[in-house]
């Protein structure tokens, strides 16, 4: 395996026996026989071509902020779509991203450009790329709100263009999810504004996550989907789960939607500590909660 990437990446671009805590917001995961860092869509395309040609298992990762991955890590390749692939481009008033780009600095590039609708996404610590792929949102607005139009990798290694309405988008889902297709880059069209209306939005918005999340401790975001009719955490909360902790981790206390890593958490604990608040809330309010991260065990 070593040859064959090394083939296509530079030795600084790949990375073996990488432990994925480092590369998760939860810090939970074994080592990846590889990790990848393509610095361009050509690598990344080589690169996909030759794991496929030679059946070596991989998985595409963005900032790793909804992402839990086993203890044992991953036995295959890792391909991390960063800061490497994280061109930012504004005309008027349309912003034109690389699939690595960070929500949070797509929004500050907004806010300087005067340019207002990606105040939400100030705090979400997660790339355009996965924000697409999962239709992210806060505060009542969405990735699909804002979104134009993708350049997107498909599985036979070809590259289309998706418009709004071609992206299938729903609550925390896209085609991208279903078809498990790669987003190499997106436009999202925005609206002039005012600078110092959207520093104050964005300012609030930030407050109110530092109020009700817990920002200080590891986690993966919101652990579960929102259920029809209702919110996950206050479900959780009126289960009497509030700081349930199984292993290292806890059912967050300040915000019961959430599990977070209390230090020295493993895979084990939080996949436990999920099957339980189910189990829970279930019983107690006949409904099933979803997971919202994506486990990777």
């Amino acid at each position: 395996m070593s040859s064959l990437i090394h083939h296509i990446l530079d030795d600084y671009n790949v990375l073996f026996d990488e432990p994925l805590y480092s590369h998760t917001s939860f810090k939970i995961g074994g080592p990846a026989d590889a990790l990848a860092l393509p610095n361009s869509r050509d690598e990344l395309i080589k690169l996909l071509s030759v794991l496929k040609n030679e059946k070596i298992p991989y998985m595409i990762m963005g900032n790793g902020s909804n992402l839990l991955f086993s203890d044992c890590g991953y036995r295959g390749v890792v391909i991390k779509i960063g800061s490497n692939m994280a061109k930012v481009n504004i005309s008027n008033s349309s912003i034109h991203t690389e699939g690595g780009a960070l929500l949070s600095a797509l929004s500050a590039e907004a806010m300087k450009a005067h340019l207002t609708g990606l105040e939400f996404a100030s705090g979400i610590p997660g790339t355009i790329g996965g924000a697409v792929c999962m239709n992210a949102g806060a505060y009542d607005c969405e990735i699909k709100d804002l979104f134009e139009s993708a350049e997107v990798l498909t599985n036979d290694g070809s590259i289309k263009s998706y418009s709004q309405s071609e992206m299938n988008f729903g609550y925390r889902i896209s085609r991208l999810m279903t078809e498990h297709t790669i987003l190499l880059s997106a436009t999202l069209n925005l609206k002039p504004g005012d600078y110092n209306a959207i520093k104050a939005k964005t300012d609030e918005l930030t407050t109110i996550r530092r109020a009700k999340q817990p920002l200080d401790l590891p986690s993966a975001g919101s652990t579960f989907k929102r259920p029809p009719g209702h919110f996950a955490g206050k479900l959780i909360m009126d289960s009497g789960l509030r700081g349930y902790t199984i292993g290292g981790a806890q059912v967050s206390e300040k915000h019961c939607g959430f599990i977070v890593n209390k230090g020295d958490a493993s895979c084990e604990d939080v996949l436990k500590l999920i099957e339980y608040i189910q189990n829970k809330v279930n019983n107690d309010f006949n409904v099933m909660l979803i997971p919202e991260i994506r486990i990777i065990s």
